[in-house]
Parts: structure tokens; C-alpha cells; sequence
């Protein structure tokens, strides 16, 4: 049949890792509904689900799931999709006249696989070279995180994150490389729980190879406390 046929489709999409675009697709009217709204839609349909699956909701253990799964999704893992949480990225002078490479390294990635929904979790690997502004470190940790707390791609978060902190510091001179584990791999279909997925992504100076190998020998430095 030909409704078979064009799920089939779909599936291989998502096993083969295929992603749409660099852009998060978003319908036109996805901020039309409050979140409170969202969560109570979200709550019935998880509800159905639960019931399609025959577990029995007046458990004790299960009652409150539906609005717990609702929650989080809305206000948790996927509250990156909302513009109104961008974290505030502001720049100061570079007073210092550092011109040098800054790194931060080992940002805990949290992400959802926007293929089977479920988690992708690593680290990022952060980088820039100051053309007159900085950011604070921090605001670079809040980047990666609003960008990972949304249905992902790890090659769409990682080109993501670079264009976000391109547009802060106004500077092509950004990279990311981002380390992590797919559940989508590690717990279903091929159960490979050692395979991990690296991506990466460099701009301006970074694409020159000197710049690039001096980045990727920051981040195997060990970080000694």
C-alpha cells in the first residue's frame, strides 16, 4: 500500500540521520499557544499513549505522568525552541587586547533526537578568536544549552551554536565540535553503547589548518583542578 510505502519512507529519514536544514523547522504558528496551553494538550496525548500501551492510569505510580512528561517537554527539554529563553548574550570591549584563542571546552550537552525522541547527551567544545569584543564564559555554556533544549540534529546544533556566537561577537572566527551519544544508537536498533557521534563546525580562521589542529590540541589538554 501506498500509506506502507511513504511510512517506510519516513522511517529510513530517520535511521540514515538525514536532517531538513540548518534551521530549527518550526511552523509558522508555533508561538501562537500559551505554554500553559501546550501542556494541556501535551498531558491528553500522553495520556492516550499510555492508554493505547494498556497501562492503567489510576496507579498511583502513573497518575501524575502525563502532566509530568507534559512539564518537562514545555518547560524542560524542549523550552529551547522558544525565543522568549535565548539567553541574553552580552559583549564587553576586550580590554585586555587578548588576541589570542579562547576555548571552552567539556560543556554538558543534553539534547533530544529529533528522529525517535530520545537523548543525546555529550560534551561541546567551544571556540573564538576576539576581533575587539568578548563574551562572558558563561553566556557561551547558555548557548549551548539553549540550542540542545529542542528536537536536534547533532550537524544542525553544532552549526547552530556557531552561528549564534558568530552574530554576538561579530566575528566569523568561531568553531564547535561537539562529542556525544545517540540513545537512538545506543539503546534501540543496533544497541552500540560504545559508538559515540563527533561533529564539528569552523568559520573564518578555523577553517585555516594551523588555526583548526591548534583548537583540536586545546581540547585533549587535560583540565587539572
Amino acid at each position: 500500500m501506498k500509506i506502507e510505502s511513504d511510512f517506510n519512507d519516513i522511517d529510513a529519514i530517520g535511521d540514515d540521520h538525514v536532517s531538513s536544514s540548518s534551521d530549527t523547522p518550526l511552523r509558522p504558528d508555533a508561538f501562537e499557544l500559551s505554554d500553559q496551553e501546550k501542556v494541556d494538550i501535551i498531558r491528553d496525548d500522553i495520556r492516550h499513549i499510555m492508554e493505547t500501551l494498556g497501562l492503567d492510569l489510576t496507579d498511583d505510580s502513573l497518575q501524575g505522568t502525563p502532566n509530568r512528561v507534559a512539564k518537562m517537554f514545555v518547560n524542560e527539554i524542549f523550552g529551547g525552541l522558544s525565543p522568549k529563553n535565548k539567553p541574553k548574550a552580552s559583549t564587553f570591549k576586550n580590554q585586555y587586547k587578548y588576541g589570542e584563542m579562547l576555548v571552552e571546552k567539556n560543556i554538558t550537552v543534553y539534547s533530544t533526537c529529533e528522529h525517535h525522541l530520545l537523548p543525546i547527551v555529550g560534551r561541546a567544545h567551544v571556540a573564538y578568536i576576539s576581533n575587539g569584543s568578548v563574551v562572558g564564559l558563561s553566556k557561551m555554556n547558555r548557548i549551548v544549552d539553549y540550542y540542545a533544549k529542542r528536537p536536534q540534529v547533532q550537524e544542525r546544533l553544532t552549526i547552530q551554536i556557531v552561528k549564534e556566537l558568530q552574530r554576538v561577537l561579530n566575528t566569523e572566527d568561531v568553531a564547535c565540535v561537539i562529542d556525544a551519544k545517540h540513545l537512538c544508537v545506543n539503546s534501540r536498533g543496533i544497541r552500540d553503547i560504545e559508538s559515540s557521534t563527533v561533529t564539528s563546525e569552523f568559520g573564518g580562521k578555523f577553517k585555516q589548518k594551523e588555526v583548526r589542529r591548534e583548537f583540536l590540541d586545546y581540547i585533549k589538554l587535560e583540565t587539572q583542578f
